[in-house]
């Protein structure tokens, strides 16, 4: 996809779901200090406290993650294809590649078919939400 092209239709986070539950094991000693900290007020919750681990952590690494961003050519956010980007796409001749650092998502219209298409190549660091039937078609695209 050429900088500055209207396909795809970048979303505004309101538009799309903001996270993804992941599941973690923690060590007893670790999990009861966090509780520790909980029940002395530090953190409303555990999720509080995690968020803000994690939160600390990227900002701690803020500047290779923007370089790293950069140097991969990676969408930062979310980027949605519908029927009708992809439709464009294979009409005009041209393919893309899903490149993307957040949330990337395909129609529920999207035919396996059409992906094919259209989709050179699929590098998703966050969430990939599409049909399942367009996962599997995608697989060996998919890094």
């Amino acid at each position: 996809m050429e900088p500055g092209s209207d396909i795809p239709r970048l979303r505004k986070a309101s538009e799309v779901e903001k996270s993804e539950k992941i599941t973690i094991n923690v060590g007893l000693i670790d999990l009861g200090e966090i509780d520790l900290l909980v029940s002395e007020g530090f953190f409303a919750n555990r999720t509080d406290f995690i968020r803000t681990a994690i939160r600390r952590q990227l900002e701690s690494r803020a500047s290779s993650v923007e370089s790293t961003v950069t140097r991969r050519r990676l969408t930062l956010g979310s980027e949605h294809y519908s029927r009708h980007d992809l439709e464009e796409l294979r009409d005009s001749g041209r393919t893309v590649e899903l490149r993307v650092l957040g949330l990337a998502s395909i129609a529920d219209d999207v035919s396996p078919e059409l992906a094919l298409a259209t989709i050179a190549a699929v590098e998703v660091l966050g969430a990939f939400r599409a049909p399942s039937a367009v996962k599997a078609a995608l697989a060996l695209r998919t890094s």
